[in-house]
């Protein structure tokens, strides 16, 4: 789909529901690219027939691919777009549904989405020093 035209479908989506940043939408598209290249090279043993992926599927590479590209700083673009939980990837994907960009299959649910993993797990734990530092001595205590 040209990029004009996903322009005109999420300002279109933006009037119904403005909880997300238009790039929140553009970070969904690219991160679903990304999940089905990362599943495809992951499961070579077994051609992956379908580019079908799951809720959890596609959480787990957008929290990967956030990371590739945003690193440390992961956490705060998100929250910046207006994503703040996993159910939330899930709302982005369901209003691209609906207005025929992704589509879905019978089984798929917005639930999917929901409480794949914390974000404090996703992006602030793995940043944090894995050492704890001792603590500095106190001046009084050298004079």
């Amino acid at each position: 789909m040209a990029d004009q035209d996903i322009n005109a479908i999420i300002a279109l989506i933006r009037k119904e529901d403005e909880r997300f940043d238009r790039q929140a939408y553009f970070f969904v598209r690219d991160g679903l690219e990304y999940a089905v290249k990362e599943l495809k090279k992951r499961d070579s043993a077994r051609a992956r027939v379908s580019r079908h992926v799951t809720g959890r599927e596609l959480s787990e590479g957008l929290r990967d691919y956030a990371l590739e590209q945003y690193g440390p700083l992961a956490l705060t673009v998100l929250h910046n777009w207006g994503i703040r939980e996993t159910i939330h990837f899930g709302d982005i994907v369901y209003n691209l549904i609906e207005y025929g960009v992704f589509s879905k299959t019978e089984s798929d649910r917005r639930e999917d989405f929901a409480d794949v993993f914390t974000f404090d797990e996703a992006f602030v734990t793995r940043f944090l020093p894995r050492h704890r530092r001792l603590p500095l001595p106190s001046f009084a205590e050298t004079e």
